[in-house]
C-alpha cells in the first residue's frame, strides 16, 4: 500500500482545501518544491499535485510551481541514486498538447477528471496517445461523479463511469469521495472496496483519511484491488505521520 502525499497548489502555494472549497483553503507552505522534498525525506515514492486554480479554469495555471517541484524530484531521485519517483498531476488538463507539454516535463502521471466526464472523447484519445500515461479521476458524492473542481454534481454513477473509462485503457482511476476530503473523517471504505471490486485496473483511494487507522483499514483490503491512497490535511496537520504510516503499511501489506 503505497502512501501519496498531496500537494495542491493555489496560487502557486501549497494548500489544502475543505470538501472543494477555494474559499477554505489553507495556506501550508509558500514554496511548494521545499514541501515536495519534505515529503520525498520522509519517505514518500510517489507524489500527487493538484492545480486548484486549472481546475476552476479549465487551463494550466500553476505550470512554473509545477516544473519547480519537478526539478527538485529529479534532483532528489539523482542524489539518492533512485530511478524514478513517479510524480502525477491532475486540474485543468484538457487537451493533448498539454499533456505532452507535462509529460515531456516529468510528469509520469496525467489525471484527467472533468474532461473525462464531459468529454469522454478526449479521454479516450489521450490513453491512444498516451498509453501508460493516463489516470482518470472520479469525485464524488452520495455516488454521483462531480466535475469543474466539484462545483457541479452530474447524474453519472461512478460505478458506470469507470467501467467505461477501464476499457478505454486509463492506468488507474484516483477515487474521491468530496464529502470527507480535508475533513479527515476517516475514509470512506465500503464505497472504495464497491468500486475496486466492479474494475480490473488499480483504484487510489482519496479523501478524509486521519491516521494510521485508516492506513491499517485500507491496508486490509488492499487485495479488492486498492493499491494506494492519497495523504493530504492529516500529514500536513500532524494526525499522521508519513514516514511511520508508509512503514506500517509496508509490514501489513509485505506479502501481497
Amino acid at each position: 500500500m503505497l502512501l501519496i502525499p498531496a500537494i495542491d497548489l493555489k496560487d502557486s502555494h501549497c494548500v489544502r482545501l475543505k470538501q472543494g472549497d477555494m474559499n477554505q483553503a489553507t495556506v501550508f507552505s509558500e514554496d511548494p518544491a521545499e514541501m515536495a522534498r519534505h515529503w520525498l525525506m520522509q519517505g514518500a515514492r510517489r507524489l500527487h499535485l493538484v492545480d486548484l486554480n486549472g481546475a476552476f479554469a479549465g487551463k494550466p495555471k500553476n505550470e512554473a510551481a509545477v516544473k519547480s517541484i519537478l526539478k527538485t524530484v529529479q534532483e532528489f531521485a539523482l542524489a539518492n541514486d533512485i530511478d524514478e519517483i513517479p510524480v502525477q498531476l491532475g486540474g485543468g488538463i484538457r487537451d493533448l498538447d498539454t499533456i505532452e507539454r507535462y509529460l515531456d516535463d516529468g510528469i509520469t502521471y496525467i489525471i484527467i477528471g472533468t474532461a473525462a466526464v464531459k468529454s469522454p472523447g478526449f479521454l479516450h484519445d489521450a490513453c491512444g496517445a498516451f498509453p501508460g500515461n493516463i489516470i482518470v479521476g472520479l469525485d464524488a458524492k452520495d455516488g454521483k461523479v462531480a466535475t469543474d473542481g466539484w462545483s457541479k454534481l452530474s447524474g453519472h454513477e461512478v460505478i458506470d463511469l469507470a467501467k467505461k473509462f477501464e476499457s478505454y485503457g486509463v492506468e488507474s482511476i484516483v477515487y474521491t469521495d468530496i464529502g470527507r476530503d480535508g475533513m479527515m473523517g476517516g475514509v470512506n471504505i465500503e464505497a472504495t472496496i464497491r468500486l475496486a471490486q466492479a474494475v480490473r485496473i488499480p483504484v487510489i483511494a482519496s479523501g478524509g483519511v486521519h491516521s494510521i487507522k485508516d492506513v491499517e483499514a485500507l491496508c486490509a483490503v488492499q487485495g479488492e484491488g486498492i493499491e494506494a491512497v492519497i495523504c493530504g490535511r492529516s500529514i500536513y496537520e500532524g494526525t499522521l505521520d508519513l514516514a511511520s504510516a508508509q512503514l506500517r503499511a509496508d509490514e501489513l501489506t509485505e506479502d501481497e
